[in-house]
């Protein structure tokens, strides 16, 4: 479903990152430091929270996230049932602790979202709630909304259910260690369920026609104070879990489209046209693409280790553009689907991290519940979307920001070097400029020729600039 690289960025305090980080704060004009007045609600909030009567802490439930993060969410547990599978998910009830108008509330509608970058990040919530008091923490018990979904045998979801109850996680777990027990053979049975329910989860998407495109990720990190840049690939847990989270939007989508009330997460359908030219790309990186074979058929053909492949896939990025939120009460929106996952959607399992989630986790709640939408939620269901597309472009500017500081960071000392790389981008407007991709150290930026890039191709590249201080990294073709 994403259309965007995911950075994954270990702890430095290395100088040039710090003062590359103050400079994107300055530029971006980035949120600071919580005012005074909204640490202390959130410290008094923290010990003051709305406790719900209903106590399942007996669920084994477990968070899985990357590794040292302490925002917890969600935690889960998946079992099998006479009929399928049962899902429980527990998500971190900000509303207990948040009231509508208060300090904390007001500057969480500023910021709209957490922003992760280098050694720090910036919150949506003060530590003391988003680390502490409403983080799923182990051996902790909380308020969460708890979503009850039954699943049959091929993985359709048959009952959904969410309200308020007390829970508590048995572990914090991370992505690779979990990952490296089931490789092991070593890892409890519940993973092998969420495997089950992750892979039918999958097939129903193939077979709705979903698509998600598998770009590399990239690793930063600093040893010895020199950064080094990887690629990683996504491990199968990554994808199992991400299901999960999947289903619990999807079922929060259809609740609020039945009842009419709520807010989508909407992406349109690929434009034809877009589509016509991305059949001329894979013509010209040579990679077949029968008559017959529709698009989320085609992306799952490609092969993310392959250099063309890549290409390819940075080419589709084009077509999955246009995301947004759709608010509604009364009358649907009148283009109510999400086109990758080829399905009605809506953002709610991690409201830690998230403005939007909050509200439609209360929206969802009353639903279940018969009650009306709690007033508070429902008034703010009409700014939410342009909340959220502020914030979401800060997000992605601040990523895109981040990358660049820490590629330029990793390069500097390499200026003139040549590295062998593949053209994944080639610009319309003109064919001797494009975006190349170096696998070793992972980067990828700009590059020019005195003749048309060879889209695809593999290439030996000479770096002519890598600047932290403005962001720019960028290569030339070698002669």
């Amino acid at each position: 479903m994403s259309t965007t690289r995911r950075i994954h960025i270990r702890p430095a305090g290395d100088p040039v990152l710090v003062q590359g980080m103050r400079a994107i704060h300055e530029d971006l004009k980035l949120p600071a430091a919580f005012p005074p007045e909204v640490e202390a609600a959130a410290a008094k909030a923290a010990v003051n929270p709305r406790w719900p009567e209903l106590d399942r802490s007996d669920i084994a439930l477990v968070t899985i996230d990357p590794l040292g993060s302490m925002d917890l969410d969600q935690a889960l547990h998946v079992e099998r049932t006479a009929g399928g599978y049962r899902v429980h998910y527990a998500i971190a009830d900000v509303a207990a602790f948040v009231s509508a108008g208060d300090p904390v509330d007001l500057e969480a509608n500023r910021r709209g979202e957490t922003l992760y970058g280098a050694d720090a990040k910036i919150p949506l919530h003060p530590t003391v709630l988003s680390e502490g008091a409403v983080s799923l923490l182990p051996g902790q018990v909380r308020p969460a909304l708890l979503w009850t979904i039954e699943l049959d045998r091929s993985g359709e979801s048959v009952a959904v259910d969410v309200r308020r109850a007390k829970v508590s996680s048995r572990a914090r777990l991370d992505y690779a260690g979990v990952q490296q027990r089931i490789d092991a053979g070593a890892a409890e049975p519940m993973w092998s369920i969420l495997r089950e329910v992750g892979e039918l989860r999958r097939q129903r998407e193939f077979a709705r026609g979903g698509v998600s495109l598998p770009l590399p990720e990239q690793e930063i990190s600093v040893v010895d104070g020199r950064w080094q840049l990887a690629f990683r690939a996504r491990l199968p847990i990554e994808d199992w879990n991400e299901q999960i989270s999947l289903l619990i939007g999807m079922a929060a989508a259809q609740l609020m489209v039945q009842a009419k009330v709520g807010l989508l997460r909407t992406l349109p359908p690929p434009d034809p046209r877009a589509l016509g030219r991305l059949r001329v790309t894979a013509r010209v990186l040579g990679i077949g693409w029968p008559p017959g074979l529709d698009y989320p058929g085609f992306i799952r053909s490609l092969d993310p280790s392959n250099d063309a492949h890549v290409a390819m896939l940075t080419a589709c990025t084009t077509v999955l553009r246009g995301a947004g939120y759709a608010a509604f009460d009364g009358t649907l929106p009148a283009q109510p689907m999400h086109s990758a996952l080829a399905a009605q959607y809506t953002h709610a399992t991690a409201p830690l991290r998230r403005l939007v989630d909050r509200y439609t986790g209360e929206v969802c709640l009353a639903l279940c519940a018969k009650q009306p939408v709690p007033a508070w939620a429902l008034a703010a269901l009409p700014g939410l979307p342009a909340t959220m597309q502020a914030s979401g472009h800060r997000a992605g500017q601040y990523e895109s920001a981040v990358l660049n500081l820490a590629e330029a960071a990793a390069l500097a000392p390499r200026l003139g070097e040549v590295f062998d790389g593949a053209i994944v981008e080639v610009a319309h407007d003109d064919p001797a400029r494009g975006t190349v991709i170096v696998r070793d150290p992972a980067v990828e930026a700009g590059v020019s020729g005195s003749t048309p890039l060879p889209l695809g191709a593999d290439v030996r590249v000479s770096l002519v600039e890598a600047d932290p201080l403005r962001r720019t990294t960028r290569f030339e073709l070698a002669q």
